[in-house]
């Protein structure tokens, strides 16, 4: 009867185990997965022109191609998945993702929850607003109604000198509504605010407020992984293929580090 009762209570932890992500796979080069034989990234899908979200679902843009790309070296088939900007560095930490290329900027307190890539490209935020706007620089948003994308970098840039924050699901969205006559400014991305440019709409970039370095995110203990994420963007830059899905979406090279 003991014996039943231990056997079955084996099962139960099995079960639990496995519910609970313990169906990882380790690949032969040492590194795990979420499924043999595929990369299983995450990216918003709401980030124009990093991911795009198509009408059948499907991502496209800068961060996809890059994820693909970085697949093929590996020598594995990319699996995307759309998710929440804000909800993707928890997701690659509880091993629903193998990596999250979504533009994350390398700061101190993502790096307590996972390691980072070296960088894939370079950015920085800048202060977007209408025409007729007389705010210039970060001292000029004091007390300003700013709007930002949720779980980004950007709200800590102004949360010295503004508690009116509004949070969106996307920087597009963020700046749609202040093309649209609402809130004061936007910060953001400064490619990504002169993409919306581009398409039409009748803002102005003003102060850039920093330099950052983006990278893929990886569930810290999966060095392997990281180690060959790494080796793969190292190709990808001797090759010229960084910067050739770079010039596609940007008409220039964003990948090469500025300060070299």
């Amino acid at each position: 009867m003991k014996k039943r009762i231990w056997i079955v209570t084996l099962l139960v932890m099995s079960t639990i185990l496995a519910a609970c992500g313990g169906g990882k796979v380790t690949t032969d080069e040492g590194y795990e997965l979420v499924d043999e034989g595929k990369f299983t990234f995450a990216s918003s899908g709401e980030f124009a022109p990093f991911s795009v979200t198509d009408g059948n679902g499907n991502m496209t843009g800068f961060d996809i191609e890059v994820a693909e790309a970085i697949a093929a070296e590996l020598g594995l088939e990319p699996e995307q998945n759309k998710y929440t900007f804000a909800s993707i560095v928890e997701g690659v930490k509880n091993g629903r993702f193998d990596a999250a290329v979504a533009s994350h900027t390398i700061t101190e307190e993502r790096l307590e929850e996972v390691d980072f890539s070296t960088p894939y490209y370079y950015s920085g935020a800048q202060i977007f607003v209408r025409p007729d706007s007389d705010i210039e620089t970060l001292e000029d948003l004091e007390g300003k109604e700013i709007a930002v994308s949720r779980g980004s970098t950007y709200a800590d840039l102004v949360a010295d000198v503004s508690d009116n924050i509004k949070n969106y699901d996307s920087d597009v969205v963020a700046l749609e509504s202040l093309n649209n006559g609402r809130h004061d400014a936007v910060v953001t991305d400064f490619v990504t605010g002169r993409e919306a440019i581009g398409k039409g709409m009748e803002l102005e970039g003003r102060e850039l407020l920093e330099r950052s370095e983006q990278a893929i995110a990886v569930a810290k203990g999966n060095e392997k992984l990281l180690e060959e994420i790494n080796k793969a963007l190292e190709t990808l830059r001797e090759n010229g293929k960084l910067a050739e899905i770079s010039e596609k979406y940007f008409g220039e090279d964003i990948t090469s580090d500025p300060d070299e």
